[in-house]
């Protein structure tokens, strides 16, 4: 169940306000929290079973929202290709630092900032 711990982290970030209070608690401490079924039951003060029935069915809705609108599926492909850019990016400077064109390494810096940016 947790071989898509990260998946299921990106699909809480970008639509984790859609779920309930108490899914996003329980969700955050199976997650992000690393805690079981059990410790998370004890906590909550619910039952184990409780805890996992929570857990699928805010699983369900995070997958549900991402399969409609495709959010994180867009985003993990424009983070890919902004890595791109920047390697490219990185070639050009490579090749301007032996002809020290001026203009070239305030326009490169310049896209290098911006990558770095949109990356955060």
């Amino acid at each position: 169940m947790k071989s898509d711990t990260f998946h299921m982290s990106m699909l809480f970030d970008f639509y984790g306000d859609l779920l309930t209070e108490k899914q996003k608690e329980l969700f955050d401490l199976y997650y992000n929290e690393d805690l079981s079924l059990t410790e998370i039951a004890e906590h909550a003060e619910i039952s184990r079973q409780g805890v996992r029935d929570a857990i699928i069915r805010a699983e369900t809705i995070l997958r549900e929202t991402e399969d409609k609108v495709g959010l994180v599926k867009k985003y993990s492909g424009y983070e890919d290709k902004l890595t791109k850019i920047r390697e490219e990016v990185g070639y050009i400077i490579r090749v301007n630092s032996g002809l020290k064109n001026y203009e070239i390494a305030k326009r490169t810096e310049s896209i290098v900032e911006i990558i770095d940016e949109l990356l955060k």
